[in-house]
């Protein structure tokens, strides 16, 4: 199924787009978009042709940062229909687990998750669109999500870290503006790592009533598609690979269901956990092998494989060659 965002998040496009020397009509037209879109900030649009966009603006403008520096001037309004539940609820981790539960009007390729270890929270943060993985889609994302963070805890707040997959730029000057401290690149997940007691201090704007309110509006907007259950996996499975956690057992309990019955309903729909796997694999890998910084083990530790040997064999049925030789290609080819 495609996947869809919001048209509210390219609001500041034109903006950063004309600062950096596009013409950000012409951009978005060889994007296959209309630039009327913009004027309607809850008109779903393809995530796919988003990417495409991004990346594109990216390259012809030779600004590496063109998502983070869309990110930079994003409000708590801008989040639509769900922002009065944000300013709302109790807490930051609440306003996180809302972002989650209704991210279907916002951005549906988004996933997050929160994960707490040892007093810290670990926010991971994917974009699972089936297209090539977009560096700017990823940073606008991830930038989006810090500001949510900043406009609950306040300006002075800062994470322990954050963390992107993808190489570091030459100049983390607007990153450091950003964020307020440099990122770490090259890290195993796209994320921001906090003191756990940040995202359960109170919210001294909060308001039980008016949450309730905002949470029973949201239930009665229809989500524009349903969510199937292998789109659900499919999110899990690129949040938790990584970390591996990436089974059926493990997926199934946080979807709340035991394993077989997630089974029975993936076959019913005519999908099975083990492709679902495949393909995320299969998405996942060209990104990784790419990053020059991970050496293949890493890569095969990032994808769930216990052993170098079990990767290198997966791979070569994938795609006819060693792990290795598709790297070296691939780096002969980016260098004509």
């Amino acid at each position: 199924m495609p996947s869809f965002v919001r048209s509210a998040s390219l609001g500041n496009y034109r903006e950063v787009a004309s600062r950096t020397g596009l013409d950000p009509e012409s951009m978005i037209r060889e994007a296959g978009l209309d630039p009327a879109f913009l004027a309607n900030p809850d008109l779903r649009i393809p995530a796919a042709a988003v990417t495409s966009l991004l990346e594109a603006s990216a390259r012809a403008s030779g600004c590496l940062t063109f998502g983070l520096q869309m990110a930079e001037s994003w409000r708590l309004s801008d989040f639509g229909a769900i922002s009065l539940l944000l300013t709302h609820e109790r807490t930051l981790r609440d306003a996180i687990e809302a972002t989650i539960r209704y991210r279907h009007l916002l951005n549906d390729s988004l996933t997050l998750s929160i994960e707490d270890a040892d007093g810290l929270v670990i926010v991971r943060e994917e974009l699972v669109t089936g297209a090539v993985a977009s560096r700017q889609g990823v940073e606008l994302a991830l930038g989006v999500v810090f500001r949510m963070f900043r406009a609950l805890l306040g300006p002075p707040w800062r994470p322990r870290s954050v963390r992107f997959t993808h190489p570091a730029p030459a100049d983390v000057t607007i990153h450091r503006r950003v964020f307020g401290i440099a990122p770490e690149f090259d890290a195993e997940f796209n994320g921001i790592v906090c003191v756990a007691a940040d995202l359960d201090r109170p919210n001294p704007s909060a308001d039980p009533a008016l949450a309730k309110h905002a949470r029973s509006y949201l239930e009665t907007l229809a989500a524009p598609r349903a969510s199937s259950l292998a789109q659900e996996v499919r999110h899990a499975i690129h949040l938790l690979l990584p970390s591996g956690r990436a089974t059926m057992e493990g997926i199934a309990q946080g979807l709340g269901i035991n394993a077989r019955t997630l089974q029975r309903q993936l076959e019913a729909s005519g999908e099975s956990f083990s492709a679902l796997l495949n393909a995320a694999r299969r998405e996942l890998v060209t990104r990784y092998l790419g990053n020059p910084a991970y050496s293949l083990g890493q890569v095969g530790e990032l994808l769930g494989f216990a052993y170098p040997s079990s990767f290198t064999r997966w791979f070569v049925s994938q795609f006819g060659e060693s792990p290795n030789r598709w790297r070296s290609k691939q780096r002969a080819a980016t260098k004509r």
